[in-house]
């Protein structure tokens, strides 16, 4: 499965997408019980205050992509696999017991300033007794470090677990796989899967409604969003085999469409019935990219010029106009594609002023 992260189908999984932001608003604004106690890799954090009737919500069955899978009991040693998941968990207050690294996007810790926010909030910030131990997800998944870490359950709402990888961390523990569409898994829905995986259904229906407010929130302070169409593209000067869109069923046509913007009727058709995440697309063809707005995730501000100046890729009509946001920020680009209660708060402070700018440009 390649990565949903960045661009197109050759992208392997870990070959993805830095930034300001407040990364401290953003456990206010999802209005997490951080307070935990933390117990660190001995085994995984979770809220004392609601242990009791947590527990009481045990034995539960998730429904997935590959079955279902009951959890007996309250998991005490979590482990996360791919994006979005460990950060639903530290929203929830729950800290792993071992995460993957974040090695596309990441800084020198390996980790997201939003991640490192709530971990500090929760008292196991990397480089302390109680973080989590990480590990390296650059060749798929880490079979060996997580048996290592006995883990109880394995939290996997948002993944692109193939059968195999299902089967083989079946072998270690419950595992909670994507609900249907391989990378396609809303951050709202990742939220509701693991709450319930960890009791804490109700915590987590409090987190989704409020980190919806505050998206919502600070969306209405760019009206001129609002109504705009977009794609979603990649697009690579050095390599035209690579222009390509997101479909409806990834993290940022979802984020776009939910902050009032439409998916342009070409993204839209090719999204029917798909349950791709991300489609190829004929440089030659790029005219018939039309929308309002077009993005792109780049490599630097030199390529967004470059892509600008390309005989095939300047003919995108948005890209003409001058509405083209063209992201060179990894951290922001990884907040955005793997979203989360954590990611997009820590984001619209940059992210949507970039927006607004393009839908200024809209002719």
């Amino acid at each position: 499965m390649t990565s949903p992260l960045f661009s197109g189908p050759r992208a392997t999984r870990r070959t993805l997408f830095k930034s300001a932001g407040k990364a401290t608003a953003v456990l206010a604004a999802a209005a997490l019980t951080l307070s935990a106690c933390s117990t660190g890799p001995a085994s995984s954090t979770s809220d004392a205050s609601s242990s009791s009737s947590s527990s009481s919500q045990f034995p539960v069955t998730i429904k997935h992509a590959f079955g279902e899978t009951t959890v007996k009991e309250q998991p005490k040693r979590v482990v996360t696999v791919s994006w979005v998941n460990d950060d639903v968990a530290l929203a929830l207050g729950v800290v792993p017991v071992g995460v993957p690294k974040n090695e596309w996007g990441g800084n020198e810790q390996g980790s997201t300033p939003w991640k490192d926010a709530a971990l500090k909030e929760l008292g196991a910030s990397f480089g302390s007794d109680k973080a989590p131990v990480q590990f390296s997800e650059a060749d798929g998944i880490n079979f060996t470090e997580i048996a290592k870490l006995t883990p109880d359950v394995i939290l996997a709402a948002y993944s692109g677990l193939t059968d195999e990888d299902y089967k083989k961390l079946s072998e270690i523990a419950p595992v909670v796989a994507h609900p249907e569409v391989a990378y396609g898994t809303s951050w709202q829905d990742s939220t509701s899967i693991i709450g319930k995986a960890l009791g804490k259904e109700a915590e987590a229906t409090k987190l989704i409604a409020d980190t919806e407010a505050t998206v919502k929130t600070e969306a209405a302070k760019y009206p001129q969003i609002a109504g705009k169409s977009f794609v979603y593209g990649y697009t690579d000067p050095a390599d035209l085999t690579a222009t390509g869109f997101y479909t409806a069923n990834d993290n940022r046509p979802k984020f776009l469409s939910a902050i009032g913007m439409k998916l342009a009727p070409v993204a839209e058709k090719a999204s029917a019935g798909s349950k791709d995440f991300f489609v190829t697309w004929a440089a030659e063809k790029a005219n018939e990219l039309d929308a309002d707005i077009f993005l792109s995730s780049v490599e630097d501000a030199a390529t967004a010029e470059a892509v600008k100046s390309d005989p095939l890729l300047g003919q995108i009509p948005a890209i003409k106009d001058g509405a083209f946001v063209a992201d060179a920020d990894k951290s922001l680009v990884l907040a955005i594609s793997a979203s989360s209660p954590l990611s997009l708060p820590w984001a619209l402070d940059t992210f949507l002023p970039q927006l607004a700018t393009a839908a200024d440009a809209v002719k």
